[in-house]
């Protein structure tokens, strides 16, 4: 299993050279990835920083880290803007990116700035706009006739960096099936703490939605799974929370660097205590 931080955005956090320190000491102390979160807009009182700047400055003070914004609620924007992007982010960090996806934390995100807010025609949106990405990657002529969405022979010009292509992870929250079924179709899938009745997630529940994930796929590329949670500085403690997640099949534990959970200097010091291994 790897070990990344899914890292707030807001707050104390909505800053591109604070996380870019942080990221640089998350390489020192020997995470694996660092993962901003993506939003549309918040409506509580405090900052919020671009995702897709602030990777920026995080690609250039690091140099094996894999990074992504997770998860990016895609049908809020126009997919042939994030096409160019990621693939320019894909070649800034030679590589190391891992394009995340999703619904929308809520319907509220969208209606507050004029999008569509009705689940389903987010959900197409997200198929269409997924299907544009990876085709706009490619590097070739590309036309799309969808129904939100339309290509008449457009190209970004360069392709990815990645090969054949930038990984796809897509969100979920168990049981819900469709987004399972979704996932099942690119090459990983970030699984939400919780369940859809607001009860956490165990690693036997993690079980029942990898096979659900495996019963559905007919690629046999590996396929991650990522689970984000919160373990102590304490190695052996941690390792103790995190490897039941890994023994059920997690690919990576995202440690969960969020406002709620504490001071900055207390989230900065849980990076620097390194991943729960």
């Amino acid at each position: 299993m790897q070990y990344g931080l899914d890292v707030s955005i807001t707050g104390a956090y909505a800053n591109a050279s604070f996380l870019a320190d942080l990221a640089s000491l998350a390489e020192e102390a020997g995470w694996d990835g660092f993962f901003v979160q993506d939003g549309i807009l918040t409506a509580v009182s405090e900052p919020i920083v671009d995702p897709w700047i602030a990777l920026c400055a995080i690609v250039l003070r690091t140099q094996r880290l894999r990074i992504g914004a997770f998860m990016t609620p895609l049908a809020a924007y126009l997919p042939w803007q994030v096409a160019r992007q990621t693939v320019s982010l894909d070649h800034l960090s030679h590589g190391r990116l891992i394009f995340g996806a999703g619904l929308g934390f809520q319907a509220q995100d969208f209606a507050q700035v004029g999008e569509d807010a009705d689940l389903r025609r987010r959900a197409e949106k997200l198929d269409e706009g997924l299907e544009i990405l990876q085709k706009l990657w490619s590097g070739d002529v590309v036309s799309f006739q969808g129904t939100h969405y339309q290509l008449a022979e457009a190209r970004l010009a360069s392709k990815s960096f990645q090969s054949p292509s930038i990984p796809v992870w897509v969100a979920g929250q168990w049981p819900h099936r469709k987004p399972f079924r979704r996932a099942a179709r690119f090459d990983g899938m970030y699984i939400a703490t919780q369940q859809a009745n607001g009860a956490p997630l165990t690693p036997r529940e993690l079980q029942e939605a990898l096979a659900y994930i495996q019963s559905q796929r007919t690629a046999t590329s590996p396929f991650d799974i990522a689970f984000a949670g919160e373990t102590s500085g304490d190695a052996a403690a941690g390792a103790r929370v995190a490897q039941p997640y890994a023994a059920a099949g997690a690919t990576w534990w995202l440690e969960g660097i969020w406002p709620e959970r504490g001071s900055v200097e207390e989230m900065r010091e849980r990076i620097r205590q390194g991943p729960p291994r």
